[in-house]
């Protein structure tokens, strides 16, 4: 856009930690300060593209969760590549048991500092590990299979 500055990197990381940081599901807006409208998201469960899309994933999450909120421990940026590190709170329902799930993304930058491709990375187990009723069979096959 015409006289629209583009964020230098640093600055581009810190928005993105602060939106990712701050977000809920009345800030679902914020998103598109963040991601390009053809970006694309994919984590262990699903894959999705367009910022519509992404959106309606993150309203997904909050619509399923209590209280969920990320927090970002480390952000490392070369060049236009992003890695964030980050621990993922939630509980099943209000009054349930706090879980944390550790997490990173990695995050491609398009020229005007928004994300063009994210990718999480998380352990699928860990989030299984969580579930009311299935959760203790994966705990037992995870003791079972070793220290």
């Amino acid at each position: 856009m015409p006289g629209m500055s583009i964020p230098t990197p640093s600055e581009a990381v810190q928005r993105i930690v602060q939106v990712f940081e701050q977000l809920r599901s009345d800030r679902l807006d914020t998103l598109a300060q963040i991601y390009a409208a053809q970006a694309t998201f994919a984590d262990p469960f699903t894959r999705v593209q367009g910022l519509a899309a992404i959106t309606g994933q993150f309203a997904h999450m909050y619509a399923r969760l209590h209280a969920p909120r990320f927090a970002v421990r480390e952000a490392v940026a070369q060049g236009d590549v992003v890695w964030l590190t980050w621990e993922f709170h939630f509980a099943w329902r209000a009054g349930g048991a706090a879980h944390c799930i550790d997490g990173a993304s990695r995050l491609q930058l398009d020229a005007q500092g928004r994300i063009a491709s994210h990718r999480d990375y998380w352990d699928a187990c860990a989030f299984y590990a969580t579930l009311p009723l299935l959760g203790a069979v994966v705990r037992a096959f995870r003791r079972a299979a070793g220290p």
